[in-house]
C-alpha cells in the first residue's frame, strides 16, 4: 500500500495528540470515579492504546463508519463523539447518547459513523463488513473501519469476514489491537500463531506496526484508507499495544491472584504512547512545553464539564424499553 501523503505536518501532529490527551483523561476520570462508587456499572478502559484510535480516525470523515469493542471509549472519542453524550451515557442519563440504554460497552452516534462499541466479541466485525457492502453499493469512497481485539481473531466471523471483503472486494479495514491479553489470558496461551498470518492467506495488504508509535498507527492507517477509497479492497493492519488497566475495572474484587507481573505493566508504562508522542513533538520542536500545558488545560476543562453534566443528568427511563427494543410492545 503506497501512499503520497504520509509526511504528517503540525497541522496534523497537533490534533493527534489533543485526541490523545482528551482519551487518555476522560478515562483516568471514569477510573477514579468507578473507585469511588459513582459509576452505576463496570468499565473497560482503553489507557495505553489511545495511539491506535487516534492514528485510524485521523483520516476518517463522518461518513466513514467504525465499529468498536467493549474496549470502545477511545474509539468514540477519537472517531468525534461528543464526551459529553458518552459520559452521560456511561452514567446511565437520559442526556446519553444511547438516552442512557446502552452503558459503557455500546456506546455509538450513526451521526459520527459510529455504529457501536459491542460487549460481544467479534461482533463488530460483520456489522463492519456490512457497512463495507453498503459503502460499495452507494458507489462512492465511504471506508468502513473494524477495531477488534486479539481474542476477537479467535472467532469464526473473523476469517468469514475476511473472505467476504476480499472476494467481494469491500472497502474494509481490519485493525485487530493487539494488547497481549485475551481479558486475562496472555494471548501466547490461547491463539496459536501469529495473527496477520491469518489475513495474508487472502493476499490483501497487510502490514503490523508498533501501536505505541502514534505515526507509526497514523501511516499504516493512512495507506490503508487511501487503498480502499480507489477501490483496491479490504487491507489489514495489527497494531501491537498494551492495556496498562487491568480488564475492567473490578478485577481485583474477584481476582484470587494477579495474571500479569507489575514488572511488566511498568516496562510498558515506558512505552506510553502519550509520552513517547510528547516527547517526539517537543524534541522536534514541533510543540514547546507551554503549548502542551495550555492543551492539557482545556481538555482537563472539557472532561470536567462532561463529567458534570454526566452527573447532573436525569436517570434514564426504564420505561424506554418499550419503545426502543420491543416493536409496539405497549400495546
Amino acid at each position: 500500500m503506497n501512499s503520497t501523503n504520509l509526511d504528517p505536518t503540525k497541522d496534523t501532529l497537533v490534533p493527534l495528540l489533543r485526541r490523545m490527551l482528551l482519551i487518555r483523561r476522560v478515562e483516568e476520570r471514569l477510573s477514579a470515579d468507578f473507585h469511588a462508587g459513582k459509576l452505576p456499572g463496570g468499565v473497560h478502559l482503553y489507557i495505553g492504546q489511545e495511539a491506535v484510535a487516534a492514528g485510524v480516525c485521523a483520516h476518517l470523515r463522518d461518513s466513514d463508519t467504525i465499529t468498536s469493542t467493549h474496549r470502545g471509549h477511545g474509539h468514540f472519542l477519537a472517531k468525534g463523539g461528543s464526551p459529553r453524550a458518552m459520559m452521560a451515557e456511561i452514567w446511565g442519563k437520559q442526556e446519553g447518547i444511547c438516552r442512557g440504554m446502552g452503558g459503557s460497552m455500546h456506546v455509538a452516534d450513526v451521526s459520527k459513523g459510529i455504529l457501536g462499541a459491542n460487549g460481544i466479541v467479534a461482533a463488530g466485525l460483520a456489522i463492519a463488513t456490512g457497512s463495507a457492502f453498503a459503502a460499495k453499493l452507494d458507489k462512492g469512497d465511504r471506508v468502513a473501519v473494524c477495531f477488534f481485539g486479539d481474542g476477537a481473531s479467535n472467532q469464526g466471523t473473523f476469517m468469514e469476514c475476511l473472505n467476504v471483503s476480499t472476494l467481494w472486494q469491500l472497502p474494509t479495514i481490519f485493525v485487530c489491537e493487539n494488547n497481549n491479553f485475551s481479558e486475562f489470558s496472555p494471548t501466547a496461551t490461547v491463539t496459536a500463531g501469529a495473527i496477520i498470518d491469518r489475513a495474508r492467506a487472502f493476499k490483501i495488504p497487510c502490514t503490523a506496526v508498533d501501536g505505541n508509535d502514534v505515526l507509526a498507527v497514523w501511516r499504516a492507517a493512512g495507506a490503508a484508507v487511501e487503498h480502499a477509497r480507489k477501490g483496491g479492497g479490504p487491507s489489514f493492519i495489527e497494531a501491537h499495544t498494551y492495556r496498562l488497566h487491568g480488564h475492567l475495572e473490578a478485577e481485583k474484587s474477584f481476582l484470587k491472584s494477579p495474571y500479569r507481573e507489575d514488572r511488566e505493566i511498568e516496562e510498558w508504562r515506558q512505552r506510553d504512547p502519550l509520552r513517547r508522542f510528547k516527547d517526539y513533538l517537543t524534541g522536534e520542536r514541533i510543540c514547546d512545553g507551554g503549548e502542551i500545558d495550555a492543551l492539557e488545560a482545556e481538555i482537563a476543562e472539557i472532561v470536567e464539564d462532561a463529567a458534570r453534566f454526566a452527573e447532573a443528568g436525569e436517570p434514564a427511563d426504564p420505561n424506554l424499553v418499550f419503545d426502543i427494543m420491543f416493536h409496539e410492545q405497549r400495546a
